[in-house]
């Protein structure tokens, strides 16, 4: 009888899927792929050309966003066909979100596009009062208009943005994260409003700052390995002694440290150089190549590893919230971890072993080994933490468990896990008042592109004024002229407030303070009267790959997104980022 001869199984290779999008896969991974499929984004254009919204939403389709919805009343005009893309000759005449959507598609047909022909008084429901701020709770005419969406974009309009303050004060209530985006010609801003608490566990930190090598509190497993490699040190072989990791020769060298101070490990810098000199002085000289590396990575590494573990103070901020010392039933999944991370870290001193190791000089059998050591440590302390969530949800009866890969995720960057607290969009009114002494003194600096910021913002201030009084089209007040000289009096107005409240009292240097800024600020509002409320493509291109950018962070909830505004200058082509 002829037996055939076994044919190996075929190997999987990457799925179309993972073809089609392998080089964001690297960036955020399947679960950030997953977060953003999962996601419907919303784009509000009141009015205005609406091209930077467009644009930001292009950079969102291409990696493969679930879903949008364009709000836009508008018909297509000749106007837009310069500066907006995503429309031919044959859209004139037609609804100008139907038309964008169409076009945006064919970028990723995996993506639905969902045109909505309302104006945003339509879309929310009906009119809006004309109050200065909205109720609290905010009410819109129809309470559902904003469910079911991930994340909101709002599009700066030419006209009066008072929808601004109900949606956003409405995002708020609804702890839904609001974008706020204006371009106008040569410049633009974006702000972002996050919820009240917005956590993000995958930061994504640098690779060298996660790892965690327990030098000084070693368990049983690496310092029995540790003993059997270096246990007969002096009597290897140039070639083995010279391929001892650094990790175990620091090991062996503590413990012989300890046996002549008492017990104790070097803590103080004085004692680290010194310990530093013992380890260098232990390394053979008289080999071939006239030293030997692992030492030199020994001695490196004496400063930075021998530290005492300490507890990051973002994370200690999150250890002390209420919702972790007591989560609810309803709790969010990050409370339930983290709660059971600062169980971890009260039990222990110390918090998940993350099981990273460095490269080092090293026999791949031990370096193998080694990492296979320090990946079970980091095993045996998820297990621990995951059965802690359990014992939680337990008691809390809760519903849903928290996911081992979620678990995972926040033991290996425990340490570095930011919890942003969210704060309401700036206004365009006053500067926030919490942050003036700050932007006070920043806008005094000759280079701070903050008088960009200032500058919007007395824009807003205008319209506002502008749109809310009676006038003809074809007006006085409608010139290019009049809208300067109202500009830089709105500009005037802020910038004298801010002066005021940081020097209470002294008009005088208020006068002087307000006459340093507005000759920055003036070439600005020269540039808004000028475009008139236009926006200039490769600007509003630009704008839009940044604001996508951080709309990724938002909604993958990986990587840190700016805190909280973002300026350009199209001039000089810089942009700065201010906490307002």
């Amino acid at each position: 009888m002829t037996v055939s001869p076994l044919t190996p199984p075929a190997l999987q290779g990457p799925t179309a899927k993972e073809k089609k999008y392998d080089r964001q896969l690297r960036l955020w991974a399947a679960s950030g792929q997953q977060a953003l499929e999962d996601a419907h984004v919303l784009l509000l254009n009141d009015g205005g050309p609406g091209v930077v919204g467009v644009e930001t939403l292009k950079n969102l389709i291409l990696p493969g966003v679930g879903s949008y919805t364009i709000v836009d009343d508008n018909i297509v005009a000749e106007n837009d066909l310069g500066i907006n893309f995503f429309l031919t000759d044959d859209s004139l005449g037609k609804s100008r979100a139907e038309e964008t959507c169409k076009y945006l598609t064919e970028l990723n047909p995996d993506v639905k596009g969902h045109p909505v022909q309302k104006s945003l008084e339509r879309f929310l429901g009906g009119a809006i009062p004309q109050d200065d701020y909205p109720p609290d709770p905010p009410t819109l005419a129809d309470p559902n208009a904003l469910e079911n969406y991930s994340l909101v974009l709002f599009v700066a309009s030419k006209q009066n943005n008072r929808y601004l303050k109900y949606v956003a004060a409405y995002c708020v209530r609804k702890a839904l994260p609001l974008f706020f985006v204006q371009s106008l010609g040569l410049f633009s801003h974006f702000s972002i409003q996050l919820p009240d608490t917005f956590p993000i566990v995958d930061t994504h930190p640098e690779p060298t700052s996660t790892q965690d090598l327990r030098l000084l509190k070693p368990w049983p497993e690496l310092e029995a390995f540790a003993m059997s490699k270096t246990e007969d040190l002096d009597t290897l072989s140039n070639h083995n002694h010279g391929h001892v990791p650094y990790l175990l020769l620091l090991l062996r060298f503590l413990n012989d440290w300890r046996v002549s101070h008492d017990g104790n490990v070097p803590r103080e810098y004085r004692e680290k150089k010194e310990f530093k000199s013992f380890v260098e002085s232990k390394a053979r000289t008289d080999n071939p190549e006239g030293g030997e590396e692992n030492f030199d990575e020994a001695a490196a590494a004496v400063l930075k590893s021998l530290n005492k573990p300490t507890l990051p103070n973002g994370l200690g901020q999150i250890f002390e919230d209420p919702n972790c010392k007591k989560p609810q039933r309803d709790s969010a999944n990050f409370w339930v971890v983290a709660n059971a991370i600062q169980k971890f870290h009260e039990t222990h001193g110390s918090l998940p072993l993350p099981g990273a190791l460095p490269d080092m000089k090293a026999q791949s059998q031990d370096y193998i080994q080694l990492h296979n050591i320090y990946k079970a440590k980091a095993r045996q302390d998820v297990d621990e933490v995951i059965k802690s969530v359990r014992c939680t949800e337990a008691d809390l009866k809760r519903h849903t468990p928290v996911g081992t890969r979620e678990i995972e995720t926040f033991c290996k960057g425990a340490a570095f896990v930011k919890l942003i607290r969210g704060q309401p969009l700036p206004e365009y009114g006053p500067i926030c008042q919490a942050r003036q002494k700050p932007l006070h003194d920043t806008l005094k600096d000759d280079d701070s592109l903050l008088s960009i910021f200032v500058a919007f913002q007395a824009y807003d201030l205008w319209l506002q004024e502008y749109f809310d009084a009676p006038h003809e089209t074809d007006s006085p007040t409608s010139s290019e002229k009049f809208v300067l000289g109202s500009l830089k009096q709105s500009a005037r107005i802020l910038i004298d407030h801010n002066a005021h409240l940081v020097s209470p009292g002294d008009a005088g240097d208020s006068r002087h303070y307000v006459n340093k800024i507005m000759p920055r600020i003036e070439p600005i509002l020269e540039e808004f009267a000028r475009a008139d409320g236009a926006e200039l493509h490769n600007i509003s291109a630009l704008t839009g790959g940044m604001v996508a950018q951080e709309v990724i962070k938002v909604l993958t909830k990986q990587y840190i997104p700016i805190d909280n505004t973002c300026v350009f200058d199209g001039i000089t082509s810089k942009s700065a980022v201010f906490h307002v």
